[in-house]
Order: structure tokens, then C-alpha cells, then sequence
């Protein structure tokens, strides 16, 4: 069966090279717009769960692997900022402040029908941010296409005062240690059996 990566982002396509599984991606081109009064859990949700499905159309006998993030910074939905002003204005509401970021997780075999989906959240409690730590920071990595304006890996951990969650991969957009589990129930197997000894 074959495994696909629904994703055009670097970053997610290094994460799944960990696992040492052949896989290909595919982008799944949807809109991406939240709707109103949708909740950021409910949002990842429903883009990791639309991105598998449009996937699956024309990939039958297939494991989908889909995932979507978002930062919250004081209870406000904060997306990819796309130019350098919304950058900044990203990371200076951040400044001081824990940033929850959520990822919306899905596996679906497109040969049975049988879809996974979980929510996977990490925060991250920030240094206090100058303004000239945050132009420093934006002008190396340039994280206008990364939710909250963070490319965690690269150079953002100089903003960070501390991590906390329990799925380190999942601030950088593909909970890895959610999909291993989600991938065993597949019956993707990590480890070979144990030879008897003579």
C-alpha cells in the first residue's frame, strides 16, 4: 500500500523522512479559509480531514497522511502571515506571551474507508521580543509561509523561553508520535521481530 504525504511543505515532508517509510507527496490544493465562529481545533480538524479526502479522489488503495496547523495567540485564531509586516505584527502580540499552536492530524486508508483524526496541541512560552530581535529573526528565516511567524527549525528557538507539550514535531506541523500510533493500527510496523537465539 502506498503511503502519501498530502502536503506541499518542506518541513512535513523532512518530519515523515524520520520515519524511514517510502512515501510520496501530493499537494491537496484546498481552501483553506476557517469558517465563521469556527474554533481553531475544529478548523485543523476539518483541513487535515479535507486535505486526506481530496487525496484519496485519485489515489485509491492508499495510506493518507494530512495534517493542519494554527498558532492562538490571546484567543485569536493567527494563520500564516504571508508578508513581513503581518510577521511582525504576529510576533510582537507573542511578545512575552505562551503561543498554543494546534495541529489537526488525519490518516486515511483510501482503500477501506477507515480515517484517524486527532488534535495535537504544543505551546510555547516566548522570550520578551525587541524589536529588533523580531526584524533579526524574520530578515534569516523569513517564516511568512508558518503558522504564528515560526519556523522552529530554524533560528526561532532565540525567541523561545520554553517548550511545552509532549510531541516536540508537533510545533514544527506533523505530530509524529501520534502518527506512529495511527499508523500501527494500520498495520505499519516499526520494528522487525526478535530472532531466537540457538
Amino acid at each position: 500500500m502506498n503511503i502519501i504525504l498530502a502536503s506541499s511543505s518542506p518541513a512535513r515532508k523532512r518530519l515523515l523522512t524520520r520515519l524511514q517509510l517510502p512515501f510520496i507527496t501530493i499537494s491537496p490544493d484546498i481552501d483553506e479559509t476557517a469558517y465563521k465562529n469556527e474554533d481553531a481545533t475544529a478548523l485543523v480538524s476539518r483541513l487535515a480531514k479535507q486535505k486526506a479526502k481530496k487525496v484519496a479522489q485519485t489515489n485509491p488503495n492508499s495510506l493518507i497522511i494530512a495534517s493542519d496547523q494554527v498558532a492562538v495567540i490571546d484567543g485569536k485564531i493567527t494563520g500564516k502571515p504571508l508578508t513581513h509586516e503581518n510577521a511582525v505584527k504576529q510576533l510582537s502580540a507573542v511578545n512575552g506571551k505562551i503561543c498554543h499552536f494546534i495541529n489537526g492530524l488525519c490518516l486515511l486508508n483510501s482503500k477501506t474507508g477507515h480515517l484517524q483524526l486527532a488534535t495535537v496541541p504544543f505551546d510555547v512560552k516566548f522570550r520578551s521580543l525587541s524589536p529588533a530581535l523580531i526584524e533579526y529573526y524574520l530578515k534569516r528565516d523569513k517564516p511568512y509561509q508558518c503558522a504564528g511567524s515560526i519556523k522552529s527549525e530554524g533560528l526561532a528557538i532565540i525567541l523561545f523561553e520554553a517548550l511545552l507539550g509532549s510531541d516536540p514535531s508537533a510545533l514544527e506541523g506533523l505530530p509524529l508520535i501520534t502518527l506512529i500510533q495511527m499508523l500501527e493500527k494500520e498495520d505499519v510496523f516499526f520494528q522487525k521481530p526478535i530472532p531466537k537465539l540457538l
